[in-house]
């Protein structure tokens, strides 16, 4: 079965995200949804014609994991925003856990914000450790590394250029704060729920 992009034109109209900034980060999601639907195809074409000892099956193998974390990882963070403001319920199971693993939610947000900052192109993500009970915000510099092994990820935030560029040049700082704004916290609960 092949996958299907995402249609996240609900998007569209987004404060603080420009309608042709959008439409060409969703043109780009919708390339790696291609591209991993092509090498998945690939790969099984390779093993039944005996070639999976071959240079090729190594590299596309090493590939698709950069298509498929690159499908993923844009379905995580166009999911986890929305037009209308919300706040993370401070009576709700993850805001318990921000409390016992930041402090308090201004930390964790400064902690979020802060690894959003940092230089160069990447993710971050907010992870849920279910195995230690942790929630940790992470760079991921690239997509196919750098993942914390079995955690969850609850909340993404695209930091590389397509995600900014066209609306904000270089104020990065600016994007982030807009992203905050966007923020589903419902979604981002029911992901934190499904992980425990």
């Amino acid at each position: 079965m092949e996958y299907q992009a995402h249609d996240f034109s609900h998007l569209l109209g987004l404060k603080g995200f420009s309608d042709a900034l959008l439409k060409n980060h969703f043109t780009l999601y919708q390339g790696y949804v291609i591209n991993t639907n092509k090498l998945h195809e690939k790969l099984l074409t390779l093993v039944k014609e005996g070639k999976a000892s071959s240079p090729e099956f190594a590299e596309l193998k090493r590939r698709f994991g950069w298509e498929f974390n690159g499908m993923r990882l844009h379905e995580y963070y166009f999911g986890n925003m929305c037009k209308e403001k919300k706040q993370m319920k401070e009576d709700s199971s993850l805001y318990q856990q921000v409390l016992r693993d930041f402090g308090s939610g201004d930390l964790c947000k400064s902690d979020f914000v802060a690894t959003g900052a940092l230089r160069g192109i990447g993710w971050v993500i907010m992870y849920y450790d279910p195995l230690a009970q942790r929630l940790f915000n992470v760079w991921v510099n690239e997509h196919d590394a750098g993942h914390l092994s079995g955690a969850v990820p609850l909340l993404v935030m695209d930091v590389f250029e397509h995600a900014f560029m066209l609306d904000y040049g270089l104020k990065r700082a600016d994007y982030i704060n807009n992203f905050l704004d966007a923020i589903d916290w419902d979604v981002v609960q029911e992901r934190f729920e499904k992980a425990q």
